[in-house]
């Protein structure tokens, strides 16, 4: 592959990883169909659509054109000419020509992508979907359909007051704040998310103590990867996901200080409520707290508890169904999600060190690791250099000198031969048939 050729490929731009989870899903698609198509394993095409890594070179244009974004004589595009992203019985209009298009606001109502035609194969249209594109039409996207699968009909929530714009930091890709270091940045984001989150994992896991850990660990995984933080879209969503995962992981259980929950609220309906949570598996109770505590759609829950779409939408389903048996009154959809959203936007109380803290914290945490490791690698170098220098270039065998032992046994068997005993045995030998000469009758 040329130099040209590498630099065109790596210089296609792809949607965001949201959209691109998006993108399979509507083309009927999973993980291992693309994986096969594109030569790669599953695990890797779960990282670029979760936005931890990204393809390069030649596969990066082959990824574009199989989720039917790559536009060879125009500027990418991240929609997908056949699914179009307008609620039911809506036509998206085209732009008009050298006016951006003005984006629109999500529909409250989650609406999942259509289902695939019966009469198609998934690998029939992977393989066609990895060819160059025609030429594109100057035709409008078609309205997309709602989607019948019983298993993701989810009762529309009401349209909520939008929630405050999170900060985001001076980075590369993002509306930058003129003369915002950094440091900066994070100080503003970790006033923004950490009170907030504490208040979250503390829902999670029922543990005051371990959410206010878990937000602290995120905050410093954030400042040590802080370039992929600045850049990432969603860099309050980044930091939750750590943060979650650190709350909900199955060895705190061996640790003395978390082995058991808090004592729950006096009230009777938080109580109720959070008991109830609590009983749910770390996944369904994550999933629920995502979609109707934080107003999360179900793509975005399923990217972040990586999961599929349709996983997520049963996982939610089957939380519903659990939390409306504990708390009869949550029964209703919305009633649930009013509730979970009140316990979410509540006040938080818990008190965290300050933003220099956390990130002087990381800082002297990644100094100390990166001593020990250059400390154990100096020891063990020095431990191989002596051994090489001290050992022997050859074995030399050790040969110890004899002694006499006593208490051995006398050896069992015949005795030895005396002379004559060898001499009789001798002249046995010789003479095979002693004894007397046979009798041979003569006749007469």
């Amino acid at each position: 592959m040329s130099r040209s050729t590498a630099d065109s490929a790596s210089s296609v731009t792809l949607p965001t990883p949201k959209e691109r989870r998006r993108l399979r899903e509507a083309l009927a698609l999973s993980e291992e169909q693309v994986a096969e198509a594109m030569g790669v394993t599953k695990a890797t095409v779960r990282s670029w659509e979760t936005g931890r890594s990204a393809p390069r070179g030649r596969k990066r244009e082959a990824y574009a054109k199989l989720l039917g974004s790559f536009e060879p004589d125009g500027p990418p595009s991240t929609e997908n000419p056949a699914v179009s992203s307008a609620s039911p019985g809506e036509a998206e209009k085209p732009a008009a020509a050298g006016k951006p298009a003005k984006p629109r606001p999500p529909s409250p109502v989650r609406a999942q992508a259509p289902a695939p035609p019966a009469d198609v194969r998934p690998k029939a249209a992977a393989k066609r979907a990895a060819k160059p594109p025609k030429a594109p039409s100057p035709a409008p996207a078609p309205a997309r359909r709602a989607d019948p699968r019983p298993q993701e009909r989810l009762k529309p929530v009401a349209a909520e007051a939008p929630a405050p714009e999170p900060v985001r930091p001076a980075a590369p890709g993002l509306p930058a704040v003129p003369g915002l270091t950094p440091e900066e940045a994070f100080d503003a984001l970790y006033a923004h998310a950490a009170p907030g989150l504490v208040h979250q994992t503390y829902l999670l896991s029922g543990r005051r103590r371990l959410s206010r850990e878990a937000v602290e660990y995120a905050f410093h995984h954030a400042w040590q990867h802080w370039p992929e933080v600045a850049v990432d879209p969603d860099p309050v969503g980044w930091v939750r996901a750590t943060a979650y995962e650190y709350a909900l992981s199955p060895w705190h259980r061996l640790r003395r200080a978390h082995k058991h929950p808090d004592a729950p609220p006096t009230e009777a309906n938080r109580r109720a409520l959070l008991t109830a949570l609590l009983e749910l598996p770390p996944p369904y109770r994550r999933t629920v707290l995502l979609y109707d505590g934080l107003g999360l759609d179900l793509p975005e829950t399923a990217a972040e508890t990586e999961a599929s779409t349709p996983a997520a939408a049963n996982r939610l389903l089957h939380a519903r169904t659990v939390l409306g048996k504990r708390v009869p009154e949550l029964a209703e959809p919305e009633a649930l999600h009013r509730r979970l959203s009140a316990l979410v936007t509540e006040a938080p109380t818990a008190t965290l060190p300050a933003a220099r803290a956390v990130r002087t914290g990381s800082e002297r945490r990644t100094r100390t690791w990166t001593r020990a490791v250059l400390g154990v690698t100096a020891v063990l170098i020095g431990v191989t250099g002596f051994t090489a220098a001290t050992a022997p270039t050859r074995y030399i065998p050790v040969n110890a000198p004899g002694e006499t032992v006593n208490g051995v046994p006398v050896r069992g068997g015949p005795q030895k031969l005396r002379p004559e005993d060898v001499e009789l045995r001798d002249r046995l030998r010789a003479e095979p048939n002693p004894g007397p000469e046979r009798l041979v009758p003569t006749a007469e």
